[in-house]
């Protein structure tokens, strides 16, 4: 099966994101829906991802050779050990920078924007900040501490991961 240029250059976020979700591929590609997203994978790429056991996307091992680029977590292959190695968007590495540590007392979102904007002179929006916390998350380098609200920390230590921004 031959790709397009746009389905190869889709196919390649797919592999950096991974693990991830209709909503994290619908904001990438300017999408309307996660349906939208859905009928894409669907129609042209069924053959190189699939949903892992907790329904997020991840693709196959033959797509990471066709596309040229390695998967956006890397690991000691143990579904459960810290990634070695993260490859994410600007906005999350910023996040990863500044968010409470494993030792510090979890975050809420708001808390993570105001550091962001005291650190870095930025301003995104509130749930482009959520979204990243919550890649971080599936990426197994945050964890969710649930008070009044959600409240987010590292789950481990910065220097046990080796960020990559794409």
């Amino acid at each position: 099966m031959t790709l397009s240029d746009e389905a190869q250059e889709r196919l390649a976020d797919i592999v950096r994101l991974q693990p991830t979700k209709n909503k994290e591929l619908q904001n990438r590609w300017d999408l309307e829906s996660g349906s939208e997203v859905h009928q894409y994978l669907e129609n042209e790429l069924k053959d190189y991802y699939y949903r892992d056991d907790n329904s997020l996307i991840r693709a196959t091992a033959e797509a990471a050779e066709l596309v040229g680029v390695e998967p956006g977590v890397e690991s000691d292959g143990d579904e459960e050990s810290v990634p070695s190695v993260i490859r994410i968007p600007q906005l999350e590495a910023r996040v990863f920078e500044i968010v409470a540590g494993p030792d510090e007392r979890s975050e809420s979102v708001v808390s993570v924007l105001n550091k962001l904007r005291a650190e870095f002179d930025i301003d995104p929006d509130v749930d482009d900040v959520r979204r990243a916390l919550q890649s971080l998350r599936r990426k197994g380098v945050i964890e969710v501490i649930y008070r009044t609200v959600p409240t987010f920390r590292l789950a481990v230590e910065r220097d046990e991961v080796d960020v990559e921004v794409v």
